[in-house]
């Protein structure tokens, strides 16, 4: 039996640069689709996600982060190190944040192996396109997201 895998984007596409996780996930589908595996997006993230995350055995969430790291910097981690963060940093700005679905995760037991590809974003004001630097290295994020996905997950 092959283990199931999703890759699910996270953000808000009317907030600029907190769109960039649903950004890639499209742009991975256009240009690096790959059979075997579930790609969803999810948005605002919410409780649903939760739910979701308990069918996969492998889960790569990708997002916006706000890690104090240079702008368009791509971190991946697994979802346990999201709790290790500064406490003044928000690391997303959804209904449920990172450290909300690690917790929730921990405390219902689900085992599923999550990795978060967190994208240092500029600017989460309103508006539909994102901020200069991320524009210009969307190709390179979509590239490297797509480089971990087939090192990492398959």
């Amino acid at each position: 039996m092959s283990k199931k895998i999703a890759v699910i984007g996270l953000g808000n596409s009317l907030r600029r640069d907190d769109g960039i996780g649903v950004i890639i996930l499209g742009s991975l589908l256009n240009h690096y689709p790959r059979p075997g595996i579930d790609y969803l997006d999810f948005g605002i993230a919410s409780f649903d996600l939760i739910h979701r995350l308990q069918d996969y055995d492998t889960v790569l969430l990708i997002d916006g982060i706000n890690a104090k790291l240079p702008i368009g910097e791509l971190k991946i981690f697994g979802l346990e190190q999201a709790s290790f963060t500064n406490k003044d940093s928000a690391l997303s700005s959804h209904e449920l944040n990172l450290k909300d679905i690690f917790r929730l995760t921990s405390d219902l037991e689900i085992t599923t192996k999550i990795y978060v590809a967190g994208i240092q974003v500029a600017d989460v004001g309103f508006g539909e396109s994102l901020s200069g630097t991320l524009q210009e290295k969307l190709q390179e994020l979509t590239e490297q997201v797509d480089k971990f996905i087939q090192e990492r997950l398959l």
